[in-house]
């Protein structure tokens, strides 16, 4: 039988030997809590790859010295769950650990729910989806749900050294010399996650010639090798795509033009030239909006020139065009006038339209009063005349609020205030 790997072999026993996610079993804290009361509540965990959920769950259950079963949402059938269900019946409870909880489907989830509901089993779901977002309500509500946090460096750091010292499941039995250089590669290209280092570190250990002595020296040469370059992790569907476009939007926003360079370097990493241009047309109009309107004309272009010429070229009219919404001034007056005129349209008495704006075009209007008394204001000098527009209950509404943080805006608002002011 061909040996488990080393990820797998190194996981925890119990919560003491778990490496980060202090703020959950940390000394006082929720997991923590649970193992000292012996009383394991169902949960969801979740959280980027490779941060330890299915372990954590494990550890759990033998902290308490419970029964457990994994099964997976996606593989296992509702026969598995069946199976299951009757060996909790037996012994008289079992913890499922649900790996890819959020896949499960509903004949499964109608399933497991009354035992859920009775205690009879206790479920750890484990996905790196947010839950909020994949999980279905019937389940979110019945259990606690925890996320997990990547690894910082120095964790990973301390999990890869433990691994090169432990002679029972981990490497200690090999003569390894690694280098700090290497070290702190495998865990700076894994990128906090803790299972792509350990498989980097074990082709490592595995691959490396031995010298005379049987040493094997790992130095950061070896780890680059071994660790190549890390794929880049962004799932379109899943929450790190939503992630990073929440962060460039709120970037630009700020006018933090580094930060914004930053997350369109992730997102053109991706691939994900949709996703960009999208955000970026929003941005013009509704962080940039009437503090500098000609930008959102700009940005289409720059969006048009990238999507006719394609990456890695793209990168090169997205770049000029950011930059110019990052440091452009804000306003978002426009849209949120809008905004306040569809809630009263939604939700207040908004009357009627003045019988004097309502269509004449037809014949035997005037004898309905449409039309009669509206002044035509390109009769009037500078083509404005006062009269009334809005519908009677909303007569002094004031929607648009402008800012002053362009030019442009600036010049409408004066405009604006002379008509507001009129006598």
């Amino acid at each position: 039988m061909a040996k488990q790997p080393l990820a797998f072999r190194l996981r925890p026993k119990h919560i003491g030997e778990i490496i980060g996610q202090k703020h959950l079993v940390g000394e006082g804290k929720m997991i923590e809590r649970m193992v000292s009361a012996k009383r394991l509540a169902s949960m969801i965990l979740f959280g980027p790859p490779g941060t330890g959920k299915t372990s954590m769950a494990i550890a759990l259950a033998k902290s308490i010295g419970l029964r457990y079963k994994i099964l997976n949402a996606v593989i296992d059938k509702k026969k598995d769950m069946e199976i299951a269900v009757e060996e909790a019946k037996m012994f008289g409870s079992l913890v499922i650990i649900l790996d890819e909880v959020h896949r499960l489907d509903k004949a499964k989830q109608d399933f497991l729910l009354p035992h859920l509901e009775s205690n009879l089993i206790t479920l750890i779901g484990c996905t790196t989806s947010n839950p909020y977002h994949s999980i279905n309500p019937a389940i979110r509500s019945r259990v606690h749900l925890f996320e997990l946090n990547k690894l910082s460096v120095t964790e990973v750091q301390e999990a890869l050294t433990r691994a090169i010292n432990d002679k029972d499941e981990g490497l200690g039995n090999m003569k390894i010399k690694i280098t700090d250089e290497a070290l702190e590669h495998f865990a700076n290209a894994s990128g906090g996650d803790l299972r792509a280092a350990l498989n980097g570190l074990e082709l490592a250990a595995f691959s490396t010639k031995k010298s005379a002595d049987d040493t094997i020296v790992i130095d950061l040469s070896v780890a680059e090798a071994c660790m190549q370059k890390k794929s880049f992790n962004h799932d379109k569907g899943g929450d790190a795509h939503y992630d990073v476009l929440s962060a460039f939007q709120k970037s630009i926003r700020g006018s933090d033009v580094n930060a914004a360079l930053h997350y369109l370097a992730r997102l053109i990493e991706a691939g994900d030239l949709d996703s960009i241009a999208r955000r970026m047309t929003v941005i013009a109009y509704e962080d940039i909006g009437l503090a500098n309107p000609s930008a959102g004309m700009r940005t289409l272009a720059a969006i048009e020139a990238a999507e006719r010429v394609g990456f890695p070229e793209a990168r090169i009219p997205l770049s000029v065009a950011l930059v110019e919404l990052c440091l452009s001034p804000k306003s978002n007056s426009a849209y949120k006038a809008l905004d306040q005129a569809i809630y009263d349209v939604r939700n207040s008495d908004i009357g009627d339209i003045p019988p004097h704006l309502k269509d004449s075009h037809y014949y035997g209007a005037s004898k309905l009063g449409r039309g009669i008394g509206y002044k035509y204001p390109h009769d009037y000098p500078g083509a404005w005349v006062k009269q009334d527009y809005l519908p009677e209950p909303l007569r002094n509404k004031k929607y648009y609020q402008p800012v002053e943080t362009g030019k442009f805006e600036r010049a409408l608002k004066q405009i604006y205030d002379q008509i507001n002011n009129y006598e």
